[in-house]
């Protein structure tokens, strides 16, 4: 079906850029920097986070260095559908919490025309991979790969170590109940 926002896309060339690493390795910021950068060269942009991460703000997307940037809560990867009309970039935080109907949504998003900036964990606290992150990576134009510092050694951190005895998959925390931590020093507390 031919819409009328797809008309003023027409010719235009939409793409996937995918933004992973572990906790506090600076995904969201660099999120956040894309964005601003669309905004000041005047594109439209609209900014979504899963409706369970309401950890810094419940409209906005929040970095760990307190930069923020307005977004929309919704509860899955459909909602962005549905919300997402007459605009030139979509950016979606905390991509690892949304439903394995994400990668589609974003596909069918670069399709009609639309830069779509995806920032999430890609391996959960298990060093698992995480969501529909892996399917995003697969199909994504633009993959980017940010690193923590380990807080036993120093070195490049990619796990995400939960401190807590927690077993359930999300557990929303920050500083208190997770840490970044590089291959040697992860295995070693496994």
């Amino acid at each position: 079906m031919f819409l009328e926002n797809d008309i003023s896309r027409a010719g235009r060339q939409g793409w996937i850029e995918v933004i992973v690493g572990s906790m506090f390795s600076g995904k969201t910021e660099e999120l956040i920097r894309r964005l601003n950068r669309a905004k000041i060269a005047r594109q439209k942009v609209e900014i979504f986070k899963p409706h369970i991460d309401v950890r810094y703000s419940e409209d906005e997307v929040v970095s760990h260095n307190a930069n923020s940037i307005r977004s929309t809560p919704v509860e899955t990867s459909a909602n962005i559908l549905l919300l997402a009309s007459n605009v030139d970039v979509i950016g979606i935080d905390e991509a690892q919490f949304f439903d394995d109907g994400l990668a589609e949504v974003c596909n069918e998003l670069a399709n009609q025309g639309i830069r779509v900036v995806v920032a999430g964990l890609d391996m959960d606290f298990r060093g698992k991979p995480f969501g529909p992150i892996p399917s995003l990576m697969a199909t994504a134009e633009y993959v980017t790969k940010v690193h923590a510092v380990c807080m036993r050694c120093g070195s490049l951190a990619n796990y995400s170590h939960r401190l807590s005895e927690a077993e359930k998959l999300v557990v929303l925390g920050e500083k208190e109940a997770y840490e970044p931590l590089c291959r040697t020093c992860y295995q070693k507390k496994l």
